[in-house]
């Protein structure tokens, strides 16, 4: 479907990511970013902002998740066929990789809003007959972690390809590049040299948002390497903008050639602040696109009584509204799907019965994955007859610590139905179509990251609006949501507000205590009263009026994209 020439002139707006989930069967995403990245597109077609999206088209996807007999994460690559979704671009565009021009073409992929207005993504590939084989491979894994060479150049190709395909296909009047992260940051060497060089005119064009509250977290590349690919046609300047002791730091550069800045949460604010003291960093708090990840029962419920809610999500505020009985069917129909779905893919097969406890994200080290399992007989004498959990999520296959807490999992669960009868349960292949039914058929919604390392987190959000209570750590987008309503769920440990108290920030043996605490002396006796929990349940619902894309595309539109007020848009 080609694009209207109108909407590519009123097009203001291009939103660059390394991963935008759009579909649960488009492996263009890996975890959080990617499924935030898809909500914000969808949000933005529905409210008809003016934007265009950016990433690129992974042949390979990120990878298919498979568990042996030892609980042993495996991995294999996974093809996928786009040519009957997607329009392929007519021109593909040249650019200089080292020596090589090297071709780039682009899959077109439409997502339509609510009113019909179309927001194109346009997927990035050197997989095209003119580019040698070895050229056709570059954007064929998502994060290909083969090399740092492969990583650059996958970067070079989102950042300066997407800024060259956007002037080739006439997108002429492009007044704000939205770069999510700093994998897109290459986009202001293009910006520059079509600028001439004007810093300021680069500051001007550039709207940056961080994720990462830790150094560690952020993409850097030896100068050594930048000078190779670049075949030295990085321009000084912008060199020494990127320099971190040495080497090119991506979010150096989206720090320094940005008009706006933000973090993805009030406390990831405040951290990023202290990271970056010489700039001026805002916070837009993260959402979900609720219509999307609303489950159907509940779906029914909110659109019998407010028929407009998709329109007007802040109604979601009078949650206090809905019929008990109502939500309470919802859920259990919700709770009966997902276990009827894990019956068909595990060997241990829960009971509808039991309280469920959900962990599902990516299986990085820094979000304890194995907390609850820290003292296992304590663990087990509380949840016997009680409690069941349910795991997911896929750790990178180069991170073997990752790799490792899935095993865990795998052992705690064996000893702990061995010893206890208490069903532990590990899905494979964690994708978007798993996540809706978790986030919707579990009773608790567990996370438990190492304190102020969570920048915002997304999938609580889900449970919530379908009325799952969370269970978490007091970070990310969880310390403002607990704040708005402590009947929502619980907060495991201290919060932010003495953030200097030593010995608590991070320790294991407290935050396993407090989580041990709750889950004896609230969450079980509150699930026995049928009444309280429902009604906690509705509270839960009501963080949605907050927690969403189009509350939160609003704020990017006003405060980063400087859009002048105009129908769809509401603002606050």
């Amino acid at each position: 479907m080609n694009v209207d020439e109108d909407l590519k002139k009123n097009t203001t707006v291009a939103y660059i990511s390394m991963e935008i989930g759009v579909d649960s069967n488009i492996p263009t995403y890996s975890g959080g970013l990617g499924v935030l990245s898809g909500d914000t597109i969808r949000s933005s077609a529905d409210l008809e902002l003016p934007m265009v999206g950016i990433c690129l088209c992974y042949s390979s996807g990120y990878f298919y998740q498979f568990f042996n007999e030892f609980g042993e994460q495996k991995e294999r690559e996974i093809e996928w066929n786009f040519f009957y979704e997607f329009d392929r671009i007519p021109r593909p565009i040249s650019m200089k990789i080292e020596n090589k021009d090297v071709k780039v073409s682009a899959w077109q992929y439409n997502v339509i809003g609510q009113s019909g207005h179309v927001l194109p993504i346009y997927l990035l590939t050197t997989d095209i007959e003119v580019n040698e084989d070895w050229v056709k491979k570059m954007t064929g894994s998502l994060y290909d972690s083969t090399s740092r060479w492969n990583r650059i150049v996958q970067e070079m190709i989102l950042g300066i390809g997407g800024v060259k395909l956007l002037k080739s296909l006439g997108y002429d009047n492009i007044q704000t590049y939205h770069l999510n992260e700093g994998h897109g940051s290459f986009a202001m060497v293009e910006l520059y040299n079509m600028l001439n060089g004007d810093i300021e005119k680069v500051k001007e064009k550039v709207v940056f948002t961080t994720h990462t509250p830790v150094p560690a977290g952020h993409d850097r590349f030896k100068q050594e390497l930048v000078d190779k690919v670049f075949e030295n046609r990085m321009p000084a300047e912008i060199k020494k903008l990127a320099d971190d002791k040495g080497e090119f730091n991506m979010t150096f550069l989206g720090m320094a050639l940005s008009r706006y800045r933000n973090g993805v949460a009030k406390k990831h604010g405040d951290i990023s602040r202290k990271m970056f003291p010489q700039y001026e960093i805002d916070h837009i708090t993260n959402g979900i696109h609720l219509p999307f990840w609303v489950s159907k029962p509940i779906r029914k419920v909110f659109g019998r009584k407010w028929p407009n809610w998709r329109a007007n999500p802040s109604i979601l505020e009078n949650a206090v509204v809905l019929d008990p009985l109502d939500i309470f069917d919802a859920h259990i129909k919700n709770k009966f799907n997902l276990i009827s779905y894990q019956k068909g893919h595990s060997w241990n097969l829960l009971d509808e019965e039991m309280i469920t406890i959900g962990f599902a994200r990516r299986f990085a080290t820094y979000k304890r994955a194995t907390l609850i399992f820290h003292d296992i007989d304590r663990i087990g004498k509380i949840c016997k007859n009680n409690i069941q959990f349910i795991f997911a999520g896929k750790a990178h296959p180069k991170d073997q610590m990752g790799k490792e807490y899935i095993q865990k999992i795998h052992e705690a669960g064996e000893y702990l139905y061995d010893n206890y009868g208490v069903k532990v349960v590990m899905m494979e292949n964690y994708n978007m179509d798993l996540a809706h039914m978790l986030v919707s058929g579990v009773d608790i919604w567990l996370n438990t990251p190492e304190r102020y390392r969570e920048a915002s987190g997304t999938s609580g959000m889900k449970a919530a609006l379908n009325g799952v209570l969370n269970l978490s750590v007091q970070d990310g987008w969880w310390l403002e949501g607990y704040k708005m309503n402590h009947l929502a769920g619980w907060g495991i440990g201290p919060d932010d507000s003495n953030p200097e108290d030593p010995g608590v920030s991070n320790d294991w043996d407290l935050d396993a205590n407090a989580l041990y605490e709750i889950l004896e002396n609230e969450v079980i006796p509150t699930y026995m009263n049928h009444d309280e929990w429902i009604f906690r349940q509705i509270n839960a619902i009501s963080l949605a009026a907050y927690f969403n894309t189009h509350r939160m595309m609003l704020q990017y539109a006003e405060k980063a994209y400087r859009l002048k007020k105009q129908k769809p848009w509401k603002f606050e």
